[in-house]
């Protein structure tokens, strides 16, 4: 094996190193995010819930002073 073919192949592990290493990097990127936006759809459907029970108790009031009148 000649010095050319081991330096070629040192250069594609480098490359092949500093791929992996930014995949690395994407994907704990990603995982932070995926948090993010799991954590934004616990608040958003609570906040749906809190909000369908607000309109639930309004539409309740509004039939017992409609049969009170």
């Amino acid at each position: 094996m000649t010095e050319h073919y081991f330096n070629a192949l040192e250069y594609k592990i480098d490359r092949l190193l500093e791929h992996c290493a930014r995949l690395e990097q994407e994907n704990a990127q990603l995982r932070d995010r995926e948090q993010m936006l799991k954590e934004e759809r616990a608040q958003l459907i609570q906040l749906n819930e809190q909000t369908q029970n607000k309109i639930s108790a309004m539409i309740q009031r509004l039939k017992t002073l409609e049969q009170n009148a």
